[in-house]
């Protein structure tokens, strides 16, 4: 059931952003698991994209990550304390990715409960990308991560959702991405508490 190779490799960004919706995100770490149903998700389309780190072709040893081919994580520091989880797509050199904004704890809650000195019933425990990421532990190290090994990895379980459940909105905070900005490709679960704001249409 863990995603393969092949998935990763898909070079449509945008349809493999909404497709993660309902699979299911994994670390482990000191043999601990835990999981989350991914509910949120970006899309960024490369080097045309304003708002990727690799808009223009810019390559730095942040953003090298980027230009792996698909199926690894690309994981970032966002205002000096977040880090930020993508998952690279696509093939080598050309850097697609997918942030995962959100998540619906899964396995290994009192774990997450923990991490995030939160209850479970809170939604602020997987809500938005930094909080996702605390959750599952996932820090710098995990950067340039296997997608395909045993200590970050994304499952099938056969959650299917219809288009109807999928809300689509712009990107958040990007506004120096000028008219990129308002491109519709944010998506999430509609209704799922554990989605960021604004989590309406």
């Amino acid at each position: 059931m863990k995603l393969n190779q092949e998935y990763y490799l898909n070079e449509d960004v945008i349809n493999l952003a909404k497709d993660l919706l309902g699979k299911v995100l994994y670390t482990k770490i000191n043999d601990e698991t835990t999981a989350g149903i991914i509910v949120e998700t970006e899309a960024y389309f490369g080097i045309q994209d304003k708002a990727s780190h690799a808009y223009g072709g810019k390559r730095t040893p942040r953003t090298e990550t980027m230009y792996a081919q698909g199926g690894v994580s690309y994981v970032y520091l966002c205002y000096g304390m977040h880090n930020l989880f993508n998952v690279v797509t696509s093939a080598k050199d050309n850097p697609n990715a997918v942030l995962i904004r959100a998540i619906e704890p899964l396995v290994g809650i009192e774990i997450m409960e923990e991490r995030r000195n939160m209850p479970r019933s809170k939604a602020a425990i997987s809500s938005g990308p930094g909080s996702a990421a605390k959750a599952l532990g996932i820090d710098r190290t995990f950067n340039a991560k296997d997608l395909l090994g045993d200590e970050i990895w994304i499952e099938d379980q056969h959650i299917s959702l219809s288009h109807e459940q999928i809300a689509t909105t712009p990107r958040v905070g990007i506004a120096y991405a000028q008219e990129h900005a308002l491109l519709p490709l944010r998506f999430f679960v509609k209704g799922n508490k554990y989605v960021s704001k604004p989590n309406k249409v």
